[in-house]
């Protein structure tokens, strides 16, 4: 594969995923009834704290997703020539996985808020 083959699939893919990120921003927005109630009545603040809410879990996936996928190919890697050390791979591949959780209870934290 040629180096232009690959910033073509990269740059291809980079925009599905936003393509289906909006796609999934206009389908599930509508559900947040309550804060849509609450907008109407004249208090903005619960929209924002939604949008920061979406932010913080949105950011912890999106960089759980860049650390799995570094150290998850190095763990493969690493695997492939030495198969005894597959379990501390797995330990740092978990550990990577842990963002996703701290941007979820971010995410919970601040929408206990409203």
């Amino acid at each position: 594969m040629t180096a232009y083959a690959f910033r073509r699939k990269v740059g291809l893919s980079f925009v599905l995923t936003l393509v289906l990120l909006a796609v999934t921003a206009f389908i599930f927005t509508p559900t947040l009834s309550a804060a849509g109630e609450a907008i109407e009545n004249g208090d903005r603040n619960v929209s924002w704290v939604c949008f920061a809410a979406a932010l913080a879990f949105g950011f912890g996936a999106i960089g759980a997703g860049m650390a799995i996928s570094n150290v998850g190919s190095a763990a493969m890697g690493a695997i492939s020539e030495k198969p005894e050390i597959a379990t501390n791979a797995l330990i740092f591949i978990a550990l990577a996985e842990g963002l996703v959780v701290f941007g979820f209870i971010t995410a919970l934290m601040i929408l206990g808020k409203v």
